[in-house]
């Protein structure tokens, strides 16, 4: 899902590997929530855990009422980068965390009775200074949407959400809000299914609360979501039971604005042609891997699909960083320049420097005046500052 045509894009002007995010694409995105948010009546929150570049902290800030944070150093760069409110949630909080959080965070939310309890020292200290808090508890409506169980909050046995079971109805005093998530990169119909669910189960207690949040995993940026069916879902909601609707997307922020760009090393043969690439699945695109998928390259094919067929590799020690097969047009050459396509969202927040891998740049492109400027270079001191 590419939405900018970076073969426009002068590689000869982009260190490797690198990321190229294209600002008018971002741009684009966030106008789309921004429409959905005002059509709608919802506050739609950005989530750093997908996109956390904060070059474009003020940039969303425009468009979004805030963020949302899964831990406290992602809430320190919403505090410091993104105007607007900030929300955190973790599936547990440790004490030092916690009372750091309650100093900058709007919305605190929980994942157990048991924290919530634990904490009211803190809590209460908290709000005498600043009232305004809200707090919350993610619940677990137990109804899956993910075909992936990695990234199905759902799951049998899942770790996130309280389930209806395990809710202690007597501790809610003091709660503004009820969060669920239960997507991820998923269209209208699987969150309709999901509110049927969550209002059949928890909907008893919906005139309690202030705020019920949406959580995120909605593609509602992408070319084929139904935008116009989560607008009435949602202003039916809040009129049935009068209350905020919050959705903190993450990826929707990203979608189609970004790409990896790698170069070739070295080509080897093994049973079939292998090139080496100065980027890594393990180490800069992880998802290739855990998930897995098969990501985007562009005037790439599959295996066998064009002339010449070729497994491409990471540059680590690891057997397994292997991205995957490809097959082009023409060979391929030693300096020849790659696109890994639609790599903003969950790329640069998860990458790492096993082996002492070079992380990639970040660089910011303007596709449509074409102006171009690396904002973030690393190094061997980015690798040994994470290290003693």
């Amino acid at each position: 899902m590419q939405f900018t045509d970076f073969s426009r894009l002068d590689l000869s002007r982009v260190p490797s590997p690198c990321f190229v995010v294209d600002e008018v694409a971002i741009e684009r995105n966030l106008k789309i929530l921004h429409d959905v948010a005002e059509q709608s009546g919802a506050r739609i929150l950005g989530a750093l855990k997908a996109f956390s570049m904060w070059h474009f902290g003020p940039l969303t800030g425009q468009y979004l009422s805030g963020t949302c944070s899964s831990g406290l150093h992602e809430a320190r760069l919403a505090k410091d980068y993104y105007p607007g409110e900030v929300h955190v949630f973790s599936a547990a909080f440790s004490q030092p965390d916690l009372e750091e959080i309650l100093t900058l965070a709007d919305h605190v939310v929980f994942n157990s009775c048991s924290q919530w309890q634990r904490f009211q020292p803190q809590i209460q200290a908290a709000l005498a200074k600043r009232p305004h808090m809200d707090f919350g508890l993610r619940i677990n409506p137990e109804h899956s949407e993910g075909d992936v169980p990695i990234y199905d909050p759902c799951a049998p046995g899942s770790r996130l959400g309280i389930p209806l079971s395990e809710l202690d109805e007597s501790a809610l005093e003091g709660i503004s809000g009820l969060h669920f998530h239960t997507l991820c990169e998923q269209g209208f119909e699987p969150l309709d299914r999901t509110l049927t669910v969550f209002e059949e189960k928890f909907g008893h207690l919906f005139s309690k609360m202030k705020w019920i949040n949406f959580g995120g995993g909605h593609h509602i940026t992408a070319p084929d979501y139904d935008r116009e069916a989560l607008i009435r879902r949602i202003r039916a909601f809040k009129e049935k039971y009068n209350v905020e609707v919050y959705l903190e997307p993450g990826e929707a922020m990203a979608i189609g604005s970004g790409v990896l760009v790698a170069e070739v090393l070295d080509l080897t043969f093994n049973t079939l042609p292998q090139a080496i690439l100065d980027t890594s699945a393990t180490c800069h695109m992880p998802d290739t891997l855990e998930m897995p998928y098969r990501a985007d390259i562009s005037n790439a094919g599959e295996p066998g699909e064009k002339a010449h067929t070729y497994r491409l590799g990471g540059l680590t020690c690891l057997a397994g960083d292997v991205i995957g097969d490809y097959s082009f047009d023409q060979p391929l050459e030693i300096g020849q320049r790659l696109i890994f396509e639609d790599m903003a969202h969950y790329t640069m927040v998860k990458t790492s420097t096993f082996n002492g891998t070079r992380l990639p740049s970040i660089a910011v492109w303007n596709s449509t005046t074409d102006a171009f400027s690396v904002v973030r270079d690393f190094d061997y001191d980015d690798f040994r500052s994470r290290l003693s």
